[in-house]
């Protein structure tokens, strides 16, 4: 039997597929922005690396799949008219597809890493799927934890490029170009950690009456909300301040590098530290979520530029 066109845009729906466009094209600027431009030795034709992405993408939309599941009643409070499992599909139907992308995630990571001479790195897929499953069931709940592990979650789809592509390219030593982008690579994912760190603790902002309904420790809870927003400009405020500080010490020779960082990396986080201040409601929290979003976006993008700085260190 078909299925129905509305039911297909709802598991589409249940993937979040904005989010997975932006693991694609993450990984894509990583590959062809840093990785192809330094000339690295790697291990990644355009076949392998179309399947690290189509593993990494299906372990996120699973992901994303069951914390949806166990987040229904909490959804109900936070935002009814989104809500999608119970309502246009059944829970049964939301576990299948769970189970269907855990399964092609794991298998094609599983037939790359066979490709790749090193079977082991299968591993990789089985624990992040095992996390986020840990992530929606338990740790979501706990104080802070959740915020972490969900951040090095979101760091891993950068450093996954490490462990793919010039981990197994390495023969007997490293070499210069493997160093140098492993390192740029390291940085960026710690970048990605720490700006997803504190959209999480904005979300948590904003569902905090369906977080406290569920039982929930986050950090508003925990802390009350107008101190957790000043938690949130303080971060906003070291966000910035590392920055600028790696902006003048390190890019001060590279006039269109410095140019990129500070009008779309330094200055949305300005204004985020701006409207962060007098932040109050949901309508102000989901302004700074957008924000934050951006400036990881805007942030990981510029590595196409940081590339031309290795080239001329």
């Amino acid at each position: 039997m078909a299925v129905p066109a509305q039911n297909m845009i709802s598991f589409l729906k249940l993937t979040r597929p904005v989010n997975l466009l932006l693991i694609i094209l993450v990984q894509g600027i990583i590959k062809y922005g840093l990785l192809e431009t330094l000339d690295v030795q790697v291990s990644l034709d355009n076949f392998r690396f179309r399947l690290l992405v189509f593993a990494t993408v299906c372990i996120a939309a699973a992901g994303n799949v069951i914390n949806d599941i166990f987040d229904v009643n909490i959804d109900r409070i936070n935002k009814p008219q989104q809500v999608i499992v119970g309502r246009r599909i059944t829970e049964k139907s939301a576990y299948n597809f769970y189970i269907i992308l855990n399964i092609l995630g794991v298998g094609v990571g599983f037939y790359l890493s066979n490709l790749l001479d090193h079977p082991g790195l299968a591993a990789v897929f089985i624990v992040i799927s095992a996390l986020l499953y840990v992530y929606a069931t338990q740790l979501k709940s706990m104080f802070l934890l959740g915020n972490i592990l969900i951040s090095v979650l979101v760091a891993s789809i950068l450093l996954i490029l490490i462990l793919f592509d010039i981990f197994p390219a390495i023969d007997t030593e490293l070499k210069e170009s493997q160093v140098l982008s492993s390192q740029a690579i390291l940085m960026y994912a710690g970048f990605a950690f720490f700006i997803n760190f504190i959209r999480e603790i904005v979300k948590d902002l904003q569902d905090i009456d369906g977080d406290k309904n569920g039982g929930r420790k986050t950090l508003p809870i925990v802390l009350g909300r107008r101190r957790t927003v000043n938690v949130v400009f303080v971060l906003g405020v070291i966000a910035l301040l590392c920055v600028l500080l790696y902006t003048y010490f390190v890019l001060y020779n590279y006039q269109k590098v410095v140019l990129y960082f500070v009008f779309l990396v330094a200055a949305p986080i300005l204004f985020f530290c701006i409207k962060a201040w007098n932040a109050e409601n949901n309508k102000h929290f989901g302004v700074l979520s957008i924000i934050l979003k951006v400036v990881m976006l805007t942030g990981i993008c510029s590595i196409i530029f940081y590339a031309e700085v290795i080239i001329k260190l």
